[in-house]
Order: C-alpha cells, then structure tokens, then sequence
C-alpha cells in the first residue's frame, strides 16, 4: 500500500518505507524507478487529487511522491535493530498501516513491537496507527489469515505504557459488510514520543 505515503509526502521530504516482505520491496522500488511492469498506483495519486479537488495536479502529486521516497529497507520485527544491518536515523514520524494487526500473534507480541517502533522515533517523535479493532481474520485468495484482535482500551494502554501520548483517535464503526475480513471497527491514531 502507498496510498498513505501521498499524504506523508506533504509534510516531510525524506520518506523511508520498512517492508517485511522483499517481493513488496521489489515491486515498490519498480514502481519508484517507473520500470515496465510494475504495478501502477495511479489510482492512489487519483484519489489524494479527487479528494483535495485538484484533479489538475495528478502527475505532480505522483513525481512529488516518487521523489520524497528515498529508501525502501526490508524489517524484521524478530531483530531488535529492526532494519538490521542499516541503522537508520531516528525518524521524526512513524506511519504503520495494520501491520502490527497482521503480524501479532497475541498481545505481548504487539507490545513488544510497539516498543522496536519507539526506538526508530525522536524524543517528541509521531507515530501514526491505522488500525482495525475486533478483526479475527483476514482472507487472502482462499486462505484465512490470523488477525490479532484487540480494542481501544488496549492500545491505549500499550501506547502508554511504552511512552506515548496519544493526540488523537478517530474510530469509524464498520458499515460494509464483506467476508474478507471481520473486524467491528477502523481507528486512525495519532500519538507522540515522550521526551
């Protein structure tokens, strides 16, 4: 996904994207380098200008973002140096789009994840979580994938406990069904690092 990267891109110039995956490393740099084949995310650039009302500015909106993007480093959340062998300077922002939803088996695990996050954050850092509450799966082709299930009052308190200040969080309840996936709530927060 790179739909949120158009909006990151609009306030920092220096992008760093951490994949877990190298297929999804592979096919963003491809994208980045507008090499033939790789997958157009055009429609994510279409959205941003509809959305502003600047349909005018469709390319500028992509070239800007293909620009800011200066590296894409593979994760691994297993490593306490997540992006081990690069140690990458502390970021001023961290966005995570339902990584941690996707990648914990059980509470502990997010938490201690959370916590490899804050470590990639400036004392008074941003991290942004978009996130799903009550999701138990997620289906992929025929397969169901495990989703970790949690509500607000946990990641409130994971997010305190590992020194954030949450600033804000916005839940929008689930409206649309679809078997895909079973979650009972989307939620967009945004907190700080402690100083």
């Amino acid at each position: 996904m790179v739909h949120h990267l158009y909006s990151a891109c609009e306030f920092f110039k220096n992008v760093i994207v951490i994949k877990t995956r190298d297929r999804c490393i592979m096919e963003l740099k491809r994208w980045v380098n507008t090499h033939t084949g790789a997958f157009d995310w055009g429609h994510a650039a279409k959205l941003h200008v509809d959305m502003e009302e600047n349909s005018d500015q469709l390319l500028d909106k992509e070239v800007k973002m293909k620009s800011a993007l200066q590296h894409v480093v593979k994760c691994n959340l297993k490593k306490e140096n997540i992006t081990d062998p690069i140690v990458l300077p502390l970021a001023d922002c961290i966005i995570s789009a339902w990584l941690l939803d996707a990648v914990c088996k059980d509470q502990d695990t997010y938490i201690r994840y959370l916590r490899k996050f804050s470590r990639l954050l400036k004392p008074g850092g941003h991290l942004i979580l978009f996130a799903s509450y009550g999701t138990t799966y997620i289906t992929v082709g025929k397969e169901k994938f495990h989703a970790l299930t949690y509500d607000e009052e946990f990641v409130r308190k994971a997010l305190s406990g590992e020194g954030f200040v949450i600033d804000n969080i916005e839940v929008k309840e689930r409206t649309a069904v679809c078997d895909l996936l079973d979650y009972k709530a989307t939620t967009f927060i945004v907190a700080h690092k402690e100083k």
